[in-house]
């Protein structure tokens, strides 16, 4: 997994500006909530999900030698709130190499950090504003 800090900061209504290093990205929520700018966070993070099974996926095959044109991933939320992969491939592959690249496929960082005992700690920062009085104005004599 990266090291690299990601930043999240306000944009217009509940749109998001997000860096990554050089990277920006843009999240949001779709109308009437917000603008819809960008992919909800719930759609980013199913972005890093199919991204990261077909990058570990390509990254095993290239490794193993194996003849493995195309890999591709969609994901979505399922009905009941579970998530919903599904994973093409396109390539001159024994059975025994398509088992093993869909276990590959299931073992990804992304998904093993979303499906795994993950704790989130927030380390809150609170800044508040000082409003100043003005200095009360001397009474006329």
């Amino acid at each position: 997994m990266t090291g690299r800090t990601v930043s999240v900061r306000e944009g217009g209504r509940l749109a998001r500006s997000i860096t990554v290093g050089p990277h920006l990205l843009t999240a949001d929520e779709p109308e009437p909530l917000s603008s819809d700018t960008g992919p909800t966070p719930g759609e980013l993070l199913l972005a890093a999900l199919g991204s990261c099974t077909s990058m570990a996926v390509r990254a095993y095959a290239g490794r193993q030698g194996w003849r493995l044109d195309h890999v591709g991933v969609d994901v979505r939320f399922g009905s009941r709130g579970q998530i919903v992969k599904h994973v093409r491939l396109t390539g001159e592959l024994e059975p025994s190499q398509v088992e093993r690249l869909l276990k590959v496929a299931g073992r990804c960082p992304v998904q093993r950090l979303i499906t795994g005992d993950v704790s989130v700690a927030t380390v809150p920062t609170v800044v508040t504003t000082v409003r100043r009085i003005a200095a009360p104005r001397p009474l006329p004599e």
